[in-house]
């Protein structure tokens, strides 16, 4: 018996997939997503019930309840009446969106979600957080509770900051926005081939001779819907924006080479599409190559939780050749797809906030900024800040140099009439006149100056007090071991550490050196890389140190284990390193009255520090080891003595000191678990 697609279904009878995807999910069919399919009879009842009736009277009891979330929901679990009444009354509510801060405790989460506390503890107990109702979940958590109850969540840091960001978002004006997309994937596997092919197709041939120009961003127009594309390949870009907190990505696209199939850098791709929680599509490029075989790359996709939609599965994989331009039209199809599935939406009537992509300075036009616009409409005249840099908006341009009135949500556009150059990742917002700006401006930059952003990196050092804070509920780890035997043996013994209190989540594991690539990661997730029997390279030692990221390396598996055990209930001791601060040449010794023993020495290195520590050498053997307990220099007590000068230093509780000795004064400093 044939199948038809759901997507395929729903074009015909003029809804849309999602509208269609729920109402059979409402009849208790067995429906993934829009790509699942049904047997030919059932499509056919299916047309049946449709034809000749309203279709949008009938699907108004679908989109009611549904309409509110802006994220995929899971099949309706048919539980108990008490649950059911739950769901109906939130469904009447008028509240569909609800934003989050990045911790909250589970009694003010069932509160905003309208839900009793103890519903909301189980919940969260089937996502495998145990919370009570007066402990603390993090903002991963309380989203999935919140978008599984139909909510549309906003996160509060980016929603409620400062100016006019603190205006409520409304709910009934949020409308359909286009879907922000990034290119992924391996070197030379055809990334920027098809980004160039999608722009040459889709871009070039509505523009009537006008020249594009690179601005980092662009859209096309596709069955009269928009798409935007971020024209940065490479998931190192795609992460650095993600570690500033700048989630602009709604759609990842995988990139995978037909005759090549996955490879490191696929695998580092996926993980961190997976670790930005965003939908992937996997574009297996190079389908028209003779050596192409794409099945073998589906099977390769399933070793990695991606299932492709024809083998059952919830991932679209689409065949394309981006240098013969072959396939492009159904893959944009299927970017719309998603995005209708997904609900992207955004309130385009507020003042603008977006994010910076790209910025320079431009020598005929000053600083320029390629802004990427999350919510409200951007226009000449706007006072915006971004980052700790303000200015007037002075002109919009398009990515062919065109000017613009305004720019609505999800539209790249640059920007003239900053001050100076912000930097990519920066968050910017409209706010209410030139002098909040610049206030807000001022403002932040001694926030910049007074606040080191990487002091909140977590470290295995501090990891036992900030779960006990409620600060941490998850440990984030990156695995890199020399062979893929001890990668699977690593990572099956960490994911068994989990606690009560935190768990344990391996975002990315691979063979070989620990890279820049894997720093970037750590620092968008908040992670920590564990290494087994490899070593950073130059370019990830650097980018560690300048991140604050913790590296912890070793070359026994039980020792790994052992001390994230130690991490995990506050074990962990710190290491520490001496460090010589000088050295005296003991030339006599004096009985003082009331002090005792002083040793006239000449200082031959370094200095001589009161309350140091010291210790004493006699003949290369160590025989005293203690701390300087006064330092002169003739009658007076001193703080420090310098070389080449002469002194008297007395030592606690050591009297035999004799001529010819050499104290040596030395400090130990704790040493950063990285890098080892």
């Amino acid at each position: 018996m044939q199948k038809t697609r759901i997507y395929e279904l729903a074009k015909e009878l003029g809804i849309s997939s999602k509208e269609m995807v729920e109402f059979l999910d409402d009849l208790g069919a067995d429906v993934r997503n829009h790509m699942s399919t049904v047997d030919d009879d059932v499509a056919e009842l299916i047309r049946e019930h449709f034809q000749g009736e309203d279709v949008e009277e009938q699907l108004e009891e679908t989109k009611a309840p549904r309409r509110r979330s802006g994220k995929r929901r899971q099949k309706r679990q048919r539980t108990n009446a008490a649950s059911a009444q739950s769901q109906d009354a939130q469904s009447s509510e008028d509240e569909k969106v609800v934003v989050l801060p990045k911790t909250i405790t589970v009694r003010e989460l069932a509160e905003k979600l309208k839900m009793r506390p103890a519903e909301l503890i189980k919940k969260l107990m089937e996502l495998g957080v145990m919370a009570g109702i007066n402990q603390v979940v993090d903002f991963t958590a309380a989203e999935e509770v919140a978008t599984k109850a139909g909510f549309l969540v906003l996160p509060e840091e980016a929603e409620t900051k400062i100016g006019f960001d603190k205006m409520a978002v409304d709910a009934e004006k949020l409308e359909p926005r286009p879907p922000v997309v990034t290119i992924l994937g391996h070197v030379d596997h055809g990334k920027t081939t098809l980004l160039d092919a999608i722009r040459q197709t889709k871009v070039t041939e509505t523009e009537a001779g006008g020249i594009t120009q690179h601005i980092g961003a662009y859209q096309v127009e596709v069955q009269g819907k928009k798409i935007t594309f971020l024209d940065t390949p490479g998931h190192e870009a795609f992460t650095e924006m993600r570690a500033r907190g700048a989630q602009v990505t709604d759609i990842a696209i995988l990139v995978v080479a037909a005759d090549d199939g996955i490879m490191p850098q696929t695998v580092e791709a996926i993980n961190h599409a997976k670790a930005a929680k965003v939908p992937i599509i996997v574009a297996i490029n190079k389908s028209d190559k003779p050596t192409a075989n794409p099945d073998r790359v589906k099977q390769q996709l399933t070793e990695y939780g991606l299932v492709p939609d024809d083998w059952g599965g919830d991932t679209v994989t689409v065949n394309v050749s981006a240098l013969k331009r072959e396939g492009l039209d159904n893959l944009l199809e299927m970017i719309l797809l998603v995005a209708e599935m997904e609900d992207f939406r955004a309130d385009p009537y507020r003042p603008a906030l977006g994010t910076v992509i790209e910025a320079e300075l431009d020598k005929g036009r000053g600083p320029v900024a390629t802004v990427l616009i999350r919510q409200g409409t951007l226009k000449p005249g706007d006072y915006i800040v971004s980052g700790a840099v303000a200015g007037k908006v002075r002109a919009l341009l398009d990515h062919r140099g065109q000017r613009l009135n305004s720019a609505g949500p999800s539209t790249p556009v640059q920007v003239l009439g900053l001050f100076d150059v912000p930097e990519a990742g920066d968050t910017f917002e409209v706010v209410g006149s030139a002098k909040e700006a610049k206030d807000l401006a001022e403002k932040r930059q001694q926030e910049r100056q007074t606040e080191d952003w990487r002091s909140t990196r977590l470290t295995l050092s501090d990891l036992y007090h900030r779960v006990k804070e409620g600060s941490v509920k998850e440990l984030r780890l990156i695995v890199k071991a020399d062979v893929q035997g001890s990668v699977e043996a690593l990572v099956s013994s960490l994911q068994k550490l989990a606690t009560d209190e935190v768990r344990v989540s391996v975002i990315h594991s691979g063979t070989g050196g620990i890279t820049e690539s894997d720093v970037n990661l750590a620092d968008a997730s908040d992670g920590i890389i564990i290494g087994f029997n490899v070593r950073p390279d130059a370019a990830a030692r650097r980018a560690a140190e300048q991140k604050g990221i913790d590296i912890r390396l070793h070359r026994v598996i039980y020792e790994a284990l052992d001390e994230i055990t130690a991490a995990m209930e506050g074990l962990l001791e710190p290491t520490y390193k001496e460090v010589e601060l000088g050295q005296a040449e003991v030339r006599e010794t004096f009985k003082v009255p009331k002090v005792g023993v002083v040793a006239g020495c000449y200082v031959k290195s370094g200095k001589i520090t009161r309350n140091a520590k010291a210790r004493v050498i006699r003949d290369n053997v160590v025989i005293f080891d203690g701390q300087v307990s006064s330092l002169r220099r003739f009658k007076d007590d001193v703080r420090e003595v310098g070389t080449g000068y002469e002194c008297g230093i007395g030592l606690e509780n050591f009297q035999d000191v004799k001529p010819g000795d050499i104290i040596e004064t030395y400090a130990l400093e704790e040493v950063k678990r990285t890098l080892n």
